[in-house]
């Protein structure tokens, strides 16, 4: 394997321990972006079968993230997302390609108003922090609540930013340097794995961020590589 290819690998498959960041919002916003794809493939697929194999990819993804989706609080985003995983459900048991893709579209529709409704949410939440004084409140509070911690905390975010700064070098390199359709693969890979690594429940705040962190990274390279990799035969 080249040299920067083992660097890449290896930077990306970096273990990291907990992290205090709570993320929980961005976290929902990827997993529905995961769901919204899946439903989409569902709704494209050629016959019953491939359609139903991605259905049930979209909502195995509700049913595993429902803990970050209520860590969230965003109850209207919640509220779709549920609606969605009906429909999906139902969609799974339509015997006609025909009718699984009107039960689709109406899954796809509440995936897609469950991340408009968590952009506006977030939105306002950040809105809510905007006074000094309640800023100062909040913080006050969380350093009360941290005390004793923040060294550690400090320490793992300065980590997982040096973390992902090599990978971003290496990943750059091998944009730069090995032939497109290659590249563009390798890098859907790691961005597929972060998908994937960002469903598991059981993920302490320090991966999840990581992967979080990782797939944003690795969406900037695949962009660069979309154009010649879909030309090539």
């Amino acid at each position: 394997m080249r040299p920067y290819l083992v660097i890449l690998v290896f930077v990306f498959y970096t273990a990291l321990s907990s992290f205090t960041v709570n993320k929980a919002c961005e976290y929902m916003g990827s997993n529905i972006g995961y769901i919204q794809k899946q439903t989409r493939k569902a709704l494209d697929a050629p016959d019953l079968n491939t359609s139903r194999y991605y259905a049930y990819k979209a909502l195995n993804a509700i049913e595993k993230s429902k803990e970050q989706f209520l860590a969230c609080g965003c109850e209207l985003a919640q509220q779709s997302i549920i609606e969605s995983l009906d429909h999906l459900k139902r969609a799974t048991r339509v015997s006609s390609l025909t009718g699984t893709r009107l039960i689709l579209e109406k899954a796809l529709a509440g995936v897609e108003s469950s991340l408009q409704t968590l952009e506006e949410h977030e939105e306002v939440h950040q809105s809510q922090y905007g006074s000094d004084q309640l800023s100062l409140n909040t913080r006050a509070s969380y350093m009360e609540e941290l005390k004793g911690k923040i060294p550690v905390g400090k320490a793992l975010e300065k980590k997982i930013d040096q973390a992902l700064v090599n990978y971003q070098n290496s990943l750059d390199q091998v944009v730069n340097t090995i032939p497109c359709k290659e590249a563009y693969q390798l890098a859907l890979k790691n961005y597929e794995r972060c998908e994937e690594q960002l469903l598991r429940p059981e993920l302490t705040e320090a991966k999840k961020y990581y992967n979080l962190r990782t797939k944003e990274i690795t969406a900037l390279a695949l962009e660069k590589l979309r154009e010649c990799a879909t030309s090539i035969p």
